[in-house]
């Protein structure tokens, strides 16, 4: 078993998935990811995206291949060892907004700092801090159905950030946002994760998001290619030219 190298906080070789109807997820994907690094994984919906940040995760384990976090093997724990290390070390962001309807705007950005220990008060002003850079400050006392759907992710992210995540995956973070409202949360996203030298995994099938990772990854039918040109509008979805890598 192969070892990465000391400067890579994410490295993969040779992922393979196949989805339970049998239709293939990945297909021998392999990739490093530098400490501090943005990393955008394009391609068109399908593309093999999500499963790949899963695999990554430790949300599912790939059928075949590793992956290794800070050197160690990712590919190698338990159920209940990746979930400590998801929950201590990385943070998550999904396309559609998932919060806790009990709980109001700040205690849901808080939650997973309170998971880990950390006290209410600190929780609450950290979570308060990245609501306000996310323009939902004034929301902090809401309940999740008092939002609108674009704020409610909003309220995702900053509870991605919170935490201050070695890793953050963030899958399609800005699908559920209007085109105006997306640079601005992209921006924020990015400024906040080179200022605190978190690594991102971004997957996006939008060519301006990736357009903003220091590198991109691009994904055909779980491998991967040379190029994709990633569709300008929602009409032109799905359709993707690319040469396969070497």
């Amino acid at each position: 078993m192969e070892a990465p190298p000391d400067n890579d906080v994410l490295w993969a070789r040779s992922l393979h998935f196949t989805h339970r109807d049998g239709s293939p997820g990945l297909a021998g994907v392999s990739l490093e990811v530098q400490q501090g690094e943005i990393l955008a994984v394009s391609g068109p919906r399908g593309s093999g995206k999500t499963t790949l940040l899963r695999c990554l995760s430790g949300l599912v384990r790939a059928q075949q291949g590793e992956v290794w976090f800070n050197s160690a093997p990712l590919h190698t724990l338990g159920p209940m060892a990746r979930e400590r290390l998801r929950r201590d070390r990385f943070g998550w962001i999904d396309p559609s907004p998932v919060l806790v309807p009990e709980l109001n705007v700040w205690e849901n950005a808080a939650l997973p700092l309170m998971l880990r220990g950390t006290s209410r008060r600190r929780a609450k002003v950290a979570a308060l801090e990245w609501l306000e850079r996310l323009d939902v400050g004034d929301r902090a006392r809401r309940r999740p159905h008092e939002l609108q759907q674009a704020e409610r992710q909003r309220v995702c992210i900053a509870r991605a950030l919170a935490p201050g995540p070695t890793i953050l995956f963030a899958d399609e973070p800005t699908a559920p946002l209007h085109r105006a409202d997306r640079a601005h949360v992209l921006r924020t996203l990015t400024t906040a994760a080179r200022s605190h030298g978190i690594t991102v995994v971004l997957a996006t099938h939008d060519s301006d998001t990736a357009a903003l990772a220091d590198r991109a990854l691009s994904l055909l039918d779980g491998r991967r290619v040379k190029t994709v040109h990633l569709p300008d509008t929602p009409e032109t979805e799905g359709r993707a030219a690319c040469s396969l890598s070497a």
